[in-house]
């Protein structure tokens, strides 16, 4: 069974988007994963189809209401659906790489993009929603979220990236951030190649990569630093 999205959404226009495109967008062309979108305003039930009320307690802004992005869930997703629920959410649990390889070796996944305010929290709590954060800040709406998401998780499906080789030494695959990258010309406005590199010698090469890959790690991720020599340690 192929990996399917499903995602909920005030602006299905915005899908595929860069999804359609370079590898997702091949992938997405041979089948190889499947994406669709449910229009949330679909199920509000009122002549100007709202689906957002003033929060209760008072405060700025406008929340999304528990009724309806229910009846869009249950509208668009079998009740014995295996594939996870999730809401894009600042506040969610930080998606990572080791997140997007589970997700892409599963069914799929069913992706709510948030708006205005919030969500009512009934329904997250009453449909097993599961917030997910892309980072420490906030967008318009969860569909940027969502994009970036499927994407790094659409490349990790066998047959989209083409040779999954090239995946193995990328930045969070090994707990480090990638090594640095060069190619031709041999000299650029007086920068040269470093020499290992042209050396032939793929024992020091290999050295060399991860001693940068440390070094790079150190520098600007201390936080991923502290956890590769933690893990090094165990």
């Amino acid at each position: 069974m192929a990996f399917k999205a499903t995602v909920l959404t005030l602006y299905p226009e915005m899908f595929p988007g860069p999804l359609g495109q370079s590898l997702a967008g091949r992938g997405l062309e041979r089948g190889l994963w499947a994406l669709e979108t449910g229009q949330i305003r679909d199920f509000a039930t009122d002549r100007h189809r709202s689906v957002d009320d003033t929060p209760a307690g008072g405060g700025a802004g406008m929340v999304l209401r528990a009724d309806i992005l229910a009846k869009a869930i249950d509208g668009s997703v079998p009740e014995d659906d295996p594939r996870p629920k999730l809401l894009m959410s600042p506040r969610g649990r930080p998606f990572t790489q080791s997140m997007a390889h589970d997700l892409a070796e599963g069914p799929g996944a069913v992706i709510v993009c948030g708006r205005f305010e919030g969500v009512d929290q009934r329904v997250i709590d009453a449909r097993n929603l599961t917030e997910v954060s892309i980072g420490d800040y906030i967008l318009s709406g969860g569909e940027i979220a969502a994009i970036t998401m499927l994407d790094a998780i659409v490349r990790l499906i066998p047959g989209v990236m083409g040779n999954m080789e090239s995946a193995e030494t990328e930045s969070f695959e090994t707990g480090l951030l990638e090594h640095p990258h060069y190619t031709r010309p041999a000299e650029f406005e007086g920068r040269t190649i470093p020499e290992v590199l042209t050396s032939g010698n793929h024992r020091k090469i290999a050295e060399w990569r991860q001693q940068q890959a440390e070094k790079l790690t150190r520098e600007r991720r201390p936080d991923l630093w502290e956890r590769h020599l933690l893990q090094q340690k165990d």
